[in-house]
């Protein structure tokens, strides 16, 4: 019997701090309720690059080599058996999140924080479930969505982080004729400039200590106006600190005509500053939204929030919300999204993107925001 040639595809595996390689690797027909996906686009995010720049995320630290990447669309090339949805030739959306869909939170339609989620390109779980930096990659069928006719492979790779920002703004019922502040204007923070505008929303304004980022927002129409945070030296005293907290957002809220402050704030920087900042943002009985992930232990101004019934809430990633962010994406709501793609690099380049990331600024000067990696040059 002759034997089975070994199919080999290119991934970009993770080894270790700054160890990225791009190898060839077997891969495999389906299993049962999974496709296998042919990735065409997937967008690097500040997770990724904490990956590669520390080998870690967080509390979650590299335990053997991962392949990165889970903002991701492609093509199905194959399916395994008891699959229904999907067809090959099927342009689709990944979900990398895989729930245990028996736990109560799953039940109840809370997915996103099930205990037994393995997430694509995390390392929280072990063996780590590999990402989309790869040629293929087999993954289940119910967590693998079809693009919509006008929805191209880049925008759909943008489902991922939109989704962040659907679900977090339904946590705080956002919707039309709201006045909504937004502290970072990164790839998450021009999101969420982008769906309040899409969702009806009366004013979009944005906070930032960096004006090229704020220029960026307001030139292409995400944001209305924009403050640019002044750069100071770190108080001395957790008092200092609040007061110019407290003196820092009173000038912002008079230079935007709004001393009451927003309905809704997103904060989606994780900066300490920032989210003090965002309670005295709000307006008497207005909702801040916590997105971003960064300062590990707060010092916060609650009485400013208990006394105004302003409501603080957690939002972490998202639950059923691709179907809705492929639909937005792909129907023009989202005004200049493509804006947001300031790169593309090509699979093999990918090392060179991170770098990009990192730095913030490519070759020529310019900024860098979202990088796409392509599946090829």
């Amino acid at each position: 019997m002759s034997p089975v040639a070994v199919q080999l595809q290119r991934a970009v595996v993770l080894h270790g701090p700054k160890d990225l390689r791009l190898e060839e690797r077997p891969f495999w027909p389906p299993q049962y309720n999974h496709a296998q996906v042919a990735v065409r686009s997937t967008g690097l995010c500040g997770s990724d690059l904490h990956y590669y720049l520390e080998g870690r995320n967080g509390d979650f630290e590299l335990q053997e080599p991962l392949v990165l990447g889970h903002e991701s669309a492609g093509v199905i090339t194959a399916v395994g058996p008891g699959v229904k949805n999907l067809v090959p030739g099927q342009r689709v959306a990944i979900e990398a999140g895989i729930m245990c869909k028996e736990c109560s939170y799953c039940q109840a339609g809370r997915y996103n924080l099930c205990k037994g989620m393995r997430f694509a390109s995390s390392a929280k779980t072990f063996p780590h479930l590999d990402g989309t930096l790869q040629d293929r990659m087999n993954h289940p069928a119910h967590v693998i969505h079809p693009l919509p006719d006008s929805c191209s492979f880049e925008q759909a790779a943008l489902a991922e982080p939109l989704s962040v920002l659907i679900h977090a703004g339904r946590r705080a019922n956002l919707g039309s004729g709201q006045r909504v502040l937004v502290f970072g204007v990164g790839a998450i923070g021009i999101l969420a400039c982008a769906l309040a505008n899409a969702y009806g929303a009366s004013r979009v304004v944005a906070i930032d200590i960096n004006q090229t980022r704020l220029d960026f927002a307001t030139s292409h129409g995400f944001a209305s106006q924009t403050y640019c945070l002044p750069m100071v030296d770190k108080a001395k005293t957790t008092e200092e600190q609040l007061r110019r907290v407290k003196d820092n957002i009173s000038t912002a809220l008079s230079k935007f005509n709004e001393p009451e402050g927003f309905d809704v704030v997103f904060e989606c920087t994780g900066a300490e500053p920032c989210i003090q900042m965002s309670i005295h943002a709000a307006v008497t009985g207005g909702k801040v939204m916590l997105v971003g992930m960064g300062s590990r232990n707060v010092m916060l101004p609650l009485s400013a929030a208990a006394l105004r019934e302003v409501d603080i809430q957690g939002s972490f990633r998202y639950a059923n919300t691709y179907p809705e962010a492929l639909k937005l994406l792909g129907s023009g709501k989202l005004r200049n999204i493509e804006k947001l793609i300031t790169h593309r690099v090509p699979l093999e380049d990918t090392a060179r993107a991170f770098e990009l990331l990192a730095r913030g600024k490519d070759e020529d000067g310019n900024m860098v925001i979202k990088i796409v990696i392509g599946s090829s040059s």
